[in-house]
């Protein structure tokens, strides 16, 4: 079976995606800050800030899905921070690129995590399409130049996806864990207006739009990997309550005190986006296990 190897392998989406990959058969090996073996998958070493890569990785990998990068929203947007967000991907991206062009391998697909940050951290409520404009904030900023990082891979003649992921449905990590537990303490509340919207998809479906993309040689380019129908914070603040079978009674969360806790990071909480999954849904055979929110919160919770 063939060698897939998988760069921020041990992040919240590498995990269930090395699962995921294992029960289809095939190989995960990934790059790693340490070289060591566990639970079946072979580490090599790399060091993006030296420009370091075991180049065994690439001379043994079919595929490479491209995840590593410094979480968004982490820590508060210092200048430092701005930086490292940024650098962990390109530079990353830069590193692969030049080990593909500089050795003899047999990969037949690069499929790279993006984000729908590309957009703009807040959107509103006009809807998004994977050829709809770059917004301008840091994180569209961040996201165009990764984007564009991936360019290299595709000029080597490498098949190449850029999957634009929305906001990822998981108890282990991410937002969802967060939006829970006030809820199951009785103090959940929509977060100021409550009416920004929220691009959301299950985990086990973005894996699996990720394997697809590297299995399918008819995807290419760019795909928003986000669920058909976004939900607004409020809506899923209550869906929540009502799933858990939790009272909401506390007042919405004012905007003011969400900026004075995260400072320019806010974005990331008050800034919604409707974006579609219009080439995933016109182009693609790809079926989700979790179309809809209520199915993917009674599978979570």
């Amino acid at each position: 079976m063939e060698t897939v190897l998988i760069t921020g392998g041990t992040g919240t989406i590498g995990r269930r995606l090395t699962q995921l990959l294992q029960q289809q058969g095939y190989t995960v090996t990934y790059l790693s800050r340490s070289a060591h073996e566990k639970n079946g998958v072979k580490s090599y070493l790399w060091d993006i800030d030296k420009a370091q890569l075991d180049i065994r990785a690439i001379q043994t990998a079919d595929h490479i899905i491209h995840l590593a990068g410094a979480g968004v929203a982490d820590s508060r947007w210092t200048d430092a921070r701005k930086r490292e967000i940024l650098d962990s991907r390109t530079k990353s991206t830069a590193l692969l690129a030049s080990a593909l062009k500089d050795t003899q391998h047999h990969v037949k697909s690069f499929v790279a995590s993006s984000a729908i940050g590309y957009y703009g951290g807040d959107t509103g409520d006009r809807p998004l399409r994977e050829n709809s404009p770059a917004g301008s904030d840091f994180l569209a900023q961040v996201t165009r130049t990764w984007e564009r990082s991936v360019e290299a891979v595709a000029a080597l003649g490498i098949r190449t996806v850029r999957i634009r992921t929305g906001v990822v449905l998981t108890m282990d990590g991410g937002a969802l864990p967060k939006l829970v537990q006030p809820i199951k303490l009785g103090v959940g509340a929509p977060i100021a207006s409550g009416q920004q919207y929220i691009s959301w998809i299950h985990i086990d479906d973005l894996c699996r739009l990720f394997i697809e993309a590297m299995k399918n040689g008819e995807w290419n380019g760019v795909y928003n990997g986000v669920a058909p129908k976004p939900i607004t914070n409020a809506d899923l603040t209550h869906l929540i309550a009502k799933v858990l079978d939790k009272p909401q009674i506390m007042p919405n969360i004012p905007a003011f005190v969400i900026k004075l806790m995260f400072g320019e990071l806010a974005v990331t909480v008050l800034g919604g986006s409707y974006v579609l999954n219009r080439r995933v849904a016109d182009e693609t055979s790809f079926q989700y296990t979790f179309p809809d929110i209520r199915k993917a919160l009674d599978d979570l919770l």
